[in-house]
């Protein structure tokens, strides 16, 4: 692996892990990423069974540990707080997992990492020019890289993007092949954090108001509660439109006048929303490409095949891919050796993909009702199934089956 020239493109998650084991097989590994510093926003994520496994591997079990939430589970919740039903952690196989952390903890414990085993990172720029060098017919010699904020392109053996579900840099290299790659979900969601109080306790709380409205409410270790906000909608033009090219301001503006006396906790939300730092809106999709790599450039993580954030597999899918790929291609670090490297990386992660991509049918819609009654009957199942401890269902809802099913294989990284 030595002198093998590594560029990945993006920093949060799938990033700094292929970066670290790259780097620790001998790569000179570089991480490009737009936003002027790491990113700290966000929800909390979990960390189950195959990922977890890299987590040990990496010798972060502990730290990632002492950051988790400790949330005791999920409480299904009417207009006036009532519990309608709730789902403890118990063996992590539900809801919540025993390993909650905070998206921005987790990023910054797996930076940390990769920069101490070598990786380097760049703040403030992206890759706006991918080109292919030639080669002698078997195949390129390298990719030429060019920057948005930096004036001279670079040679690299290989590219490997990990810049989320909405990359550019994507489109950019796969062209025709990435334009209906995200797989809108019809779920449009906003994050932020709002201060503490009393109430929020040290459960997760779902509140759905008719219209496919939905307020989930999370409190973190931070002394704040981590807000998620979501609206179910058809028009998949117009809501592509706010959350991709909007503002902050009129985004809040939407989801004022969405949620405005919607019940349970909506007015504080929103009080503490106009008030936020830290609000992101997203549309909730998949993403699902026919190939994950085109010549040199290879797809990692969310940017190659998000699971949504409803599945509960994304952070662990981002982790599991990220070591998948920076074992196989340091199983086969010679110059032409990509090709082989991206075929065994695809074969042995696809079926665990597969697997981490099927949602339960109707799904979010069936969470998220749009009626009064629909709402009743999702409220009624939801009791039954809290009452009567149905696991499986549980399991299933919350995408948790999946988590260990993958043999990971042992790589010398």
């Amino acid at each position: 692996m030595a002198g093998l020239r590594v560029l990945i493109s993006g920093a949060g998650i799938a990033g700094p892990v292929a970066g670290f084991f790259l780097s620790r097989a001998g790569a000179h590994v570089t991480v490009v990423e737009r936003a002027p510093t790491l990113r700290a926003a966000g929800q909390q994520i979990d960390v189950r069974g195959a990922a977890a496994e890299i987590i040990k591997r990496m010798g972060l079990e502990e730290t990632v540990r002492a950051k988790t939430t400790e949330e005791q589970g999920l409480q299904f919740v009417g207009s006036s707080g009532e519990v309608i039903g709730e789902f403890p952690v118990g063996e992590g196989k539900g809801f919540s997992s025993t390993t909650e952390i905070i998206r921005g903890d987790l990023a910054q414990i797996l930076y940390d990492a990769a920069k101490g085993a070598g990786v380097e990172f760049e703040f403030g720029d992206y890759v706006d020019g991918v080109e292919e060098i030639e080669g002698d017919g078997n195949g390129s010699k390298g990719v030429r890289i060019s920057f948005g904020n930096s004036k001279q392109p670079r040679e690299f053996d290989i590219f490997i993007i990990a810049d989320g579900l909405g990359s550019r840099t994507r489109n950019l290299v796969f062209g025709s092949a990435a334009d209906n790659a995200v797989r809108s979900l019809g779920q449009y969601a906003a994050y932020f954090t709002v201060p503490y109080h009393g109430p929020d306790g040290t459960w997760s709380r779902w509140y759905n108001a008719t219209g496919g409205r939905l307020i989930l409410l999370r409190p973190d270790n931070n002394g704040t509660t981590r807000v998620w906000l979501s609206v179910m909608s058809s028009d998949t033009a117009t809501m592509r439109a706010l959350v991709r090219s909007r503002s902050v301001d009129e985004q809040k503006a939407f989801l004022r006048t969405a949620f405005t006396n919607a019940g349970f906790e909506a007015n504080r939300v929103l009080k503490g929303m106009d008030a936020a730092q830290d609000f992101y809106m997203d549309e909730i999709g998949q993403v699902k490409m026919g190939s994950w790599s085109q010549g040199r450039t290879v797809l990692v993580g969310d940017a190659g095949y998000c699971p949504s954030p409803i599945s509960g597999m994304g952070a662990s899918v981002a982790i599991t891919g990220a070591y998948v790929l920076a074992g196989e291609i340091a199983r086969n670090p010679g110059p032409g050796d990509y090709k082989a490297a991206f075929e065994g990386y695809e074969g042995i992660l696809r079926p665990f993909i597969n697997d981490a991509q099927k949602l339960p049918p109707g799904a979010p819609a069936m969470a998220n009702p749009q009626t009064a009654w629909g709402l009743w009957a999702f409220n009624k199942m939801i009791g039954i199934a809290s009452w009567s401890g149905i696991v499986g269902f549980m399991r299933k809802f919350s995408g948790g089956i999946t988590a260990d099913n993958i043999k990971l294989p042992d790589y010398e990284i």
